[in-house]
């Protein structure tokens, strides 16, 4: 694949075979994002576990000290009018059920969160062949079927994320913009980072994180040192 101008300059300046502390990785992305849009920074853990083992499944929610600087749509889907607005009072873009049901029954799907009563997820769940492939289909484990929905939709739009492991291993998030002060994204990383640890599962042998590599939207990766996570496990 042929190199940009940019990417040959943004890699001349960028030493690939060092090993960063999250802080100088991020300093690094900072100095050198020069595109016209503002640049997420970018996460990717690989773990030694194989997904294709129900219990070593890595999946879950982590509530981000300083928010991803995205503006996240989210719909609750709860019944009667005055959850709804409950619902929305707390934040949420959408709310309300038996309307936006139809909605995604006609392919609607402009919204990047759902979060829903218990006792609409009979129906809701109908829904699976269009929700799921976008990941939209709302799940117990990651809070966003509660009975607490205020609060569900509260913590999403200050920050809290989804993440799981994908087949090769590896997890991916995005952790905020990178015009973020670098502290704060350092400490969005080691929030991402303390949480997939505390998840580790018992039937995980050997080496658990086996690398963390952090970059931004158009930039390089950079490889944070083992120092920063091997200690922890």
């Amino acid at each position: 694949m042929q190199k940009t101008k940019r990417t040959k300059v943004i890699l001349e300046k960028v030493d690939s075979s060092k090993e960063y502390s999250i802080i100088d990785a991020i300093k690094v992305l900072k100095e050198n994002s020069n595109v016209k849009f503002i640049e997420s920074l970018d996460c990717a853990i690989r773990l030694g576990v194989d997904p294709k083992h129900a219990d070593q499944m890595v999946r879950g929610t982590v509530a981000l000290p300083h928010g991803t600087g995205k503006q996240v749509r989210v719909l609750a889907v709860v019944k009667g009018t005055a959850k709804a607005k409950e619902a929305i009072d707390a934040g949420a873009d959408y709310a309300g059920f038996e309307e936006f049901l139809e909605k995604i029954k006609g392919g609607w799907t402009d919204i990047d969160v759902i979060v829903a009563a218990p006792d609409t997820m009979a129906e809701l769940g109908k829904l699976g062949k269009v929700l799921g492939p976008k990941g939209l289909m709302p799940n117990p484990k990651s809070g966003t079927v509660t009975p607490d929905v205020v609060k569900a939709v509260k913590e999403v739009k200050a920050g809290k994320i989804e993440f799981r492991v994908e087949k090769a291993g590896i997890v991916h998030a995005s952790l905020g913009k990178i015009n973020f002060e670098a502290e704060k994204l350092a400490e969005n990383v080691q929030a991402f980072l303390n949480t997939i640890i505390k998840l580790k599962p018992s039937s995980a042998k050997g080496q658990y994180v086996k690398s963390l590599f952090l970059s931004s939207t158009m930039g390089p990766g950079l490889k944070i040192s083992k120092d920063v996570f091997v200690q922890q496990q």
